[in-house]
């Protein structure tokens, strides 16, 4: 073919079509990979998607820990917390003003009754004494020459030596006389009574607890606050033992059971005692019965003001269980248990406890040995509320209980 003159050669009227058919196929090339590209992010970006809320879902659902309740043994004392107190323990106050003239025994000093404890340097009593004592001298002399008038008045009359009048006016004045008499030697007593109380005693057998006073103190009659207590006197043998036992208890609770007192300080070594009374009435604030050991303490063992665990032997039987308070939920309704079942849905329990043993708790009705407890239960928590398991191990673990079930598949143990 002739063009121009020119003629063209036939392979390059094509070559225009195969770069075009090529340009065609790199751009389809690119779409397509842009494509791909495009569905692998938008498939990524799904499962992330999907990654994501599958955790929020699962972080949703708060995981808690759990634990058995223990099985206390089937028969035991019952063994409940005591505070020692003196049998008979007495604050001694003056009864008499002054300053401390001596004192003769110290705290921890052993007094039998009526010892001499202090003295007390009362001037002005002695003198107010002095005084009533120079009246009454008076009164005495006055009543005597009134005496000797009205006698012989009596016997002037005879002679019609005086009037009448006269005769009466002194007898009158005699028996006037007399009742001044009385008077000044009532006061008098009244004044040596006074100045007796200067010597301060102990009023019963003891040991001295507290002095509060030194010599040249200053010392107000009467009972004016502890700043006004000269001693404190205790007597510690035998000594008490009160203890507050559950209402579920108090029908066993009896004087003359046996009983006897642990203490720390003296490991394996028991004091035996008894009831001796009990106050016959539920306390209705803390539903339980004041109940009162005593225990001979004849070498000073046992410190007023201790604490004891107390065995009361009464044997206790059944099953009970103990808890730990960190278990517990306080709610206004009362005092609840969050138990976890098969399904992991929790369940608020009503309990009704008995001794409390300062970290645990008896538990005497509202739980089962078998459930699954919830250690620290967060105040959230709701009764049917999904949640994850994780089961504590305890330090002391419960007696085998029959049959445990499992409370949830996948649940851990720590």
């Amino acid at each position: 073919m002739m063009e121009g003159g020119v003629q063209m050669d036939p392979r390059d009227q094509g070559q225009p079509q195969r770069k075009g058919s090529q340009v065609f196929t790199i751009l389809f090339v690119i779409v397509m990979v842009l494509v791909v590209l495009g569905a692998v992010t938008l498939f990524e970006r799904r499962s992330q998607y999907q990654a994501l809320a599958k955790e929020t879902e699962t972080l949703a659902i708060p995981t808690v820990a759990v634990i058995h309740a223990s099985v206390e043994s089937a028969e035991e004392d019952l063994v409940l917390p005591g505070a020692m107190q003196a049998y008979v323990e007495s604050p001694i106050y003056a009864r008499t003003n002054g300053y401390l003239k001596k004192w003769y025994h110290d705290i921890g000093s052993r007094v039998p009754q009526g010892e001499l404890l202090a003295d007390i340097d009362t001037p002005e009593v002695d003198q107010q004494l002095s005084q009533a004592r120079a009246e009454l001298n008076t009164a005495q002399a006055n009543a005597n020459l009134s005496k000797i008038t009205a006698t012989r008045y009596q016997e002037l009359i005879k002679t019609d030596g005086v009037s009448k009048q006269e005769v009466d006016n002194a007898v009158g004045d005699q028996e006037a006389k007399l009742a001044t008499v009385k008077s000044s030697e009532a006061n008098v007593r009244r004044l040596e009574e006074l100045e007796s109380f200067k010597h301060i005693y102990a009023p019963f057998s003891g040991v001295i607890t507290r002095r509060s006073v030194d010599t040249g103190t200053l010392i107000n009659a009467g009972n004016g606050g502890t700043s006004q207590q000269l001693f404190s006197l205790a007597q510690t043998d035998p000594i008490r033992a009160y203890v507050s036992v559950p209402e579920a208890y108090a029908s066993s609770i009896r004087a003359g059971l046996g009983a006897y007192l642990e203490l720390t300080q003296y490991p394996g070594q028991n004091f035996q005692g008894k009831v001796v009374r009990t106050a016959e009435s539920i306390d209705p604030g803390t539903r339980t019965l004041l109940t009162e050991v005593d225990v001979p303490n004849h070498n000073g063992a046992l410190l007023p003001g201790g604490y004891a665990q107390a065995h009361l032997q009464v044997k206790v039987s059944g099953a009970r269980l103990v808890v730990p308070v960190n278990a517990l939920l306080f709610r206004s309704e009362g005092l609840r248990a969050v138990v976890v079942d098969a399904n992991h849905k929790t369940h608020l329990k009503s309990l009704t406890v008995g001794r409390d043993y300062g970290t645990t708790l008896e538990v005497l009705a509202g739980l089962d040995a078998h459930d699954w407890i919830v250690l620290n239960p967060a105040d959230s928590l709701d009764d049917g509320q999904e949640v994850r398991v994780k089961e504590i191990a305890l330090d002391n673990p419960p007696s085998q209980p029959a049959a445990r079930p499992n409370p949830a598949p996948g649940a851990k143990k720590q």
